[in-house]
């Protein structure tokens, strides 16, 4: 399993149209192959930063399927007007739990 974190600023204001975006993508990353979830994190210190935290099954999931894919079109399409600079991605691995 692999998690991407992607941090993402929004335009001052968009903060309530964004975040009804990514509950309206909901169903776009449901059908991307190899999905199992995601939550979006909102900063309480920097009420426009955001985190998005995405399950994948594999590191390909992300970066071949979906962002090849017109999922990650409609995907951009909802969210992108909102963002204030083009997100920062990164993709971890669970090396402990409790």
């Amino acid at each position: 399993m692999i998690t991407e974190i992607a941090q993402i600023e929004v335009k001052p204001g968009s903060e309530a149209e964004f975040e009804a975006a990514v509950t309206k993508a909901r169903a776009v990353f449901g059908r991307a192959k190899g999905f199992h979830g995601f939550e979006l994190h909102r900063s309480i210190e920097k009420p426009q930063r955001y985190r998005l935290v995405v399950k994948w099954e594999t590191l390909e999931n992300h970066t071949v399927d979906f962002r090849g894919s017109e999922h990650f079109t409609e995907w951009r399409g909802l969210v992108g007007p909102f963002f204030a600079s083009p997100p920062d991605v990164e993709h971890t691995q669970t090396v402990v739990t409790t």
